[in-house]
């Protein structure tokens, strides 16, 4: 186990601290304010962290903290002698389905080869048929009409391999996906260049606080916010007054440039799985897929 000592630890908070609150600086005024914001809304009623969870500073499994009197007493954690360290064993007993789960997921996309096909048409067939009032965002207009939306919709296709964004499609789009993924097919389907797969490094992040430290937790949300801004992008809803220009996936000019996207954000999400990996491993040892396989969690 690595320490570090008093002046290293508190360092490491003040500086995380810091970092955490200049990011997300707009996002506490919107909250104190009632302010909707398209992106960050998303990050902060569909995963369940505030950034009060985010500025808090964890330094993850395998690294222990010299005369850390705050800690002691804090969930998950354990002191012998002068240092305190997450107690592995105790965040098992409670966790250990939702640790199984993650390793299943995270180790089955990290071996596949990405695709970059799908063109965010996932946020289109969650439109495809409604009328603008009747969308999850009604507060936001529409690029086009909904017969054109429909049009796109069926010009381009739909390849969406990821259940969590399937699950939101219309009735009348699902039929026109080339896949009808479900909870027991996510690790089979899960791929590494998904937009919606890489965002929920931050989901398994967060579930898996404190043993993943508040580094790799924080890195995996400022991926997940740049993916959303992607997403809200090339969605069908209009945008630019919140000062997101269009990816227009419509045509052959923004089908490029949103894979482009996915493949940058591809690169960005292989460390933080690795980290993630990394921190389950360290509590239960190498595992194989095929050893957690038939684990299940319930979202």
């Amino acid at each position: 186990m690595k320490v570090l000592a008093p002046a290293e630890w508190r360092a490491s908070v003040a500086a995380h601290e810091e970092r955490v609150r200049a990011e997300l600086a707009q996002v506490v005024w919107r909250r104190d304010r009632g302010l909707k914001h398209p992106v960050d809304d998303f990050l902060f009623h569909y995963y369940n962290l505030r950034p009060g969870h985010l500025a808090q500073w964890h330094p993850g499994v395998g690294v222990g903290l010299r005369d850390a009197h705050a800690f002691e007493g804090r969930p998950f954690y354990s002191t012998e002698g002068s240092v305190t360290a997450l107690d592995a064993a105790a965040f098992l007993a409670k966790r250990r389905a939702t640790v199984e789960t993650a390793h299943r997921l995270l180790s089955a996309t990290a071996a596949k080869v990405p695709r970059f096909g799908c063109f965010g048409m996932h946020e289109w067939a969650m439109v495809y048929g409604l009328e603008p009032g009747e969308t999850r965002h009604p507060y936001l207009k529409l690029r086009f009409e909904p017969e054109e939306i429909a049009r796109v919709v069926e010009e381009v296709g739909c390849r969406c391999s990821h259940f969590d964004a399937f699950r939101f499609f219309t009735g009348p789009a699902r039929p026109l996906n080339l896949l009808q993924p479900t909870r027991e097919t996510q690790p089979e389907l899960d791929q590494p260049g998904c937009l919606h797969v890489n965002m929920d490094l931050y989901r398994w992040a967060g579930k898996l606080s404190p043993a993943v430290g508040s580094e790799v937790l924080f890195e995996a949300f400022l991926l997940a916010r740049d993916i959303r801004e992607v997403d809200m992008q090339a969605s069908a809803y209009d945008l630019t007054e919140w000062g997101y220009p269009p990816i227009k996936v419509e045509t052959a000019e923004g089908r490029a440039q949103y894979a482009s996207r996915q493949r940058a954000f591809a690169e960005r999400a292989v460390p933080i799985r690795r980290e993630i990996l990394r921190a389950i491993e360290a509590m239960t040892g190498p595992r194989t897929s095929d050893e957690t396989k038939g684990d299940a969690e319930a979202y």
